[in-house]
């Protein structure tokens, strides 16, 4: 049997058990075992419990629990409303004003929380209630949330990016040092459509009333709340930059952060502590289920002829190396609409930049494309995740439909494509910071 066959065959059964119901984690196991059996026989079940542990053992792994007990502890204790606070006093009087507050907060939180769902949740429960009854456009409003979430993507601490470099071998400092940069261009393209938007039609976002607005005095106390979780962010994002700490050390100097934060603000308390490690468990969980199932996959796939199959088609795509690359693309687009964020970079990241690698382009570029790419995927309908994330967490006495949300996304899907498009014709925007850096 050929391996397109085998390809089909075994993407096939692997949908098959996610339409029944099956979590992702076990279909993908599960269509594992059933082709390792099927073509090397019960005698070499243990390839698949080799390749399940050895997906476990990178170290930077460790640095997914503590990130994410991170976010959720300055989640639960209240520390981020304060920095949207900020957000909402300081811009509150312009145009779009709180919109652009949502931005800036998404980034500085991204910097704090590298966990897309904590994100999301986050933002929507604590700025779309003030939003929508300061008058601002709901698409608009629920459009921003989203882009503004996803930020986390690429923004270290990401959790995404300690995945892709533990699937692909790439460097987690450097590919940290590579989505900086990307990151901040999304951020201002936010920003500029933001403003253009409603400079233009100032009842998408309408500045809070002059009789509302707290003067200077008022705007500097409210920046209080906000010193801790920028120290610790200029702390993580200092070390790691500057190479003093590695990133597995800023995750615990974060975790430690987020710890005292709460603590010296008096916002400790069981309750705090009990839902930020409970929801660290769960999710960490998550992912070490996944690591274990997209271990097994990659192991099977691999040992039947999945990279042969992958160079055979690349090197046959009309238009050579940037062909090949366009389809990768636009594969994880796709994949992206229907799969966990986390199983579309375990199973396509190592057998993608092994293609991109053999056609002589640049390792490190191709993973921050790959990264901007996931975006993009996250928020496109039908199924991107930040779609369903974002219905989740709008409060069930806000009627926001989800044909509101498919509507919201597609401004902030095309400022998506335009940072993609930039990054891959200007490849010094992923690898110029982490080459000056790290020699």
């Amino acid at each position: 049997m050929s391996i397109e066959i085998i390809t089909l065959i075994l993407f096939s059964s692997m949908l098959i058990f996610l339409a029944l119901g099956v979590p992702i984690a076990f279909a993908l196991g599960g269509a594992s075992a059933i082709f390792a059996v099927a073509f090397w026989g019960f005698d070499h079940l243990y390839i698949l419990a080799a390749a399940a542990y050895s997906n476990l053992q990178d170290l930077n792994l460790a640095a997914i629990p503590l990130f994410v007990l991170m976010g959720w502890l300055l989640q639960s204790s209240g520390i981020a409303d304060d920095l949207f606070e900020v957000m909402h006093v300081w811009l509150g009087g312009l145009r779009g004003g709180l919109a652009i507050g949502v931005i800036i907060f998404s980034v500085l939180f991204a910097a704090i929380c590298g966990e897309l769902l904590a994100a999301i949740i986050t933002i929507t429960s604590i700025s779309l209630p003030p939003m929508l009854k300061r008058g601002y456009n709901k698409n608009l409003t629920v459009g921003c949330i989203m882009a503004g979430g996803l930020l986390g993507l690429v923004i270290p601490p990401s959790l995404e990016v300690i995945v892709y470099s533990s699937m692909t071998g790439e460097s987690v400092g450097r590919m940290y040092l590579g989505t900086f940069i990307p990151g901040l261009i999304l951020a201002a393209l936010y920003i500029l459509y933001i403003a253009i938007r409603c400079y233009f039609n100032p009842e998408l976002g309408p500045p809070v009333p002059p009789e509302a607005r707290v003067g200077w005095v008022e705007k500097i106390i409210k920046l209080k709340g906000a010193i801790s979780p920028l120290i610790l962010i200029l702390v993580i994002i200092g070390g790691i930059y500057s190479g003093t700490i590695t990133p597995l050390e800023a995750s615990a100097v974060g975790a430690v952060g987020a710890f005292l934060c709460a603590l010296f603000q008096r916002r400790l308390n069981w309750k705090v502590i009990k839902h930020a490690l409970t929801t660290t468990l769960s999710i960490s969980s998550m992912v070490a289920w996944l690591l274990i199932g997209i271990g097994t996959f990659t192991a099977v796939y691999s040992g039947i002829g999945a990279l042969d199959l992958a160079g055979k088609i690349a090197k046959a795509i009309p238009g050579g190396g940037w062909g090949a690359i366009l389809l990768t693309q636009l594969a994880l687009i796709v994949f992206g609409m229907f799969l966990d964020d986390f199983a579309v970079i375990m199973i396509f990241a190592p057998i993608f930049v092994t293609v991109a690698k053999s056609l002589g382009f640049d390792s490190l570029w191709y993973g921050v494309l790959f990264l901007v790419n996931m975006q993009l995927a996250f928020l496109t309908p039908p199924y991107g995740f930040a779609l369903f994330c974002m219905r989740a967490a709008v409060p069930k006495d806000i009627p926001i439909s989800m044909k509101d949300i498919y509507r919201a996304a597609f401004p902030f899907i095309l400022l998506q494509l335009i940072c993609l498009i930039l990054v891959m014709i200007f490849q010094p925007l992923g690898t110029w910071l982490p080459r000056l850096l790290i020699r």
